[in-house]
This record gives C-alpha cells, structure tokens and sequence, in this order.
C-alpha cells in the first residue's frame, strides 16, 4: 500500500529558514556573560517556514474583494 507524503513546509524566502539570530552588544554583564539580543526574521516571526501558497492567495483574495 502506498504511503502519502505530506507537502514539504515552504521556507522563508526573507530569511532561508535560519529565523533568528544571536547578536552579541558587544560587552558583558556581571557574571562575566556575553550580552545578547536575539532577532527574529520579521516576515516568518521566528519560524523559519510561511504558510501554503494556497492559504496566503485565499487572504490576498479576501482582502481585495471584500469592498
């Protein structure tokens, strides 16, 4: 019996799937720690992955016909 495949998650194209980032400020705290920030990718909000092309063409549809 065949097995079913589920569609592979689409990667972030803004940020190729690597959704944050560790910067350092370049100075330390009290305990001798490296002081960082972390950054998300501003279009997938840190998961590294956007919704089915299907989902986001529905939303646009949505948004532009409902007038």
């Amino acid at each position: 019996m065949p097995q079913h495949r589920h569609a592979p998650a689409r990667v972030c194209p803004s940020c190729d799937g690597f959704a944050s980032a560790a910067i350092t400020l370049g100075g330390y705290d009290r305990n001798g720690q490296r002081r960082t920030i972390t950054a998300h990718c501003r279009t997938c909000h840190g998961t590294g992955t956007v919704p089915p092309l299907r989902q986001l063409l529905d939303t646009a549809a949505d948004a532009a016909f409902t007038r």
